[in-house]
């Protein structure tokens, strides 16, 4: 199941799931059928069905990300590059029509999942997230984070002042008094 369509910003549902990425992204561009969830989380979602907008949470460790790539590979979906990985907001809607204990979908981990249907992206919202269902809000968009130096790719990095070979400590106490103004 892949993306059913776009929907704009004013018809975005009131309530919002928050989803660490790349798994937020997957849910809205990959077709990810199931969202895993602890039976206590699922507990608290009152009620567990209806249209929920998609939160990307702020929070991606190097770790989350490769562990969550390689999967998708394994299944055949390409994982956007961490940097390229929309954070602290809104990235689009699907529907919760269940949960389910037990699932054969390579999805499924467990112990419950909510049951995705009818994915739809949006234009990008800053909001800050919660956990379980929340009533979002758009916020400034200086909360949306930077990504971290892990997730640039390496051409960016490359563009840093490289290390001179260094004779003595006096050598490199000037190097960086040289380019501290580069920062």
């Amino acid at each position: 199941m892949a993306m059913t369509g776009w929907l704009p910003v004013s018809l975005l549902p009131r309530l919002a799931l928050s989803v660490r990425q790349p798994w937020a992204w997957a849910i809205v561009h990959a077709g990810k059928p199931l969202e895993n969830r602890s039976a206590g989380m699922v507990r608290h979602l009152n009620p567990v069905r209806g249209s929920r907008a998609i939160h990307a949470a702020k929070g991606m460790t190097r770790r989350e990300y490769s562990d969550a790539r390689d999967f998708m590979r394994r299944l055949g979906i390409e994982c956007p590059a961490p940097a390229d990985l929309q954070r602290g907001g809104i990235i689009g809607a699907v529907d919760i029509t269940g949960v389910v204990s037990e699932s054969l979908d390579p999805w499924f981990f467990g112990p419950r999942a909510l049951v995705l249907k009818n994915p739809r992206a949006c234009e990008f919202v800053p909001a800050v997230g919660a956990l379980g269902y929340f009533e979002w809000s758009p916020a400034d968009p200086s909360i949306v984070p930077a990504p971290a130096h892990w997730m640039l790719p390496k051409q960016e990095l490359s563009a840093q002042p490289a290390l001179p070979e260094i004779l003595y400590e006096s050598d490199l106490l000037s190097w960086h008094q040289r380019n501290a103004s580069d920062d």
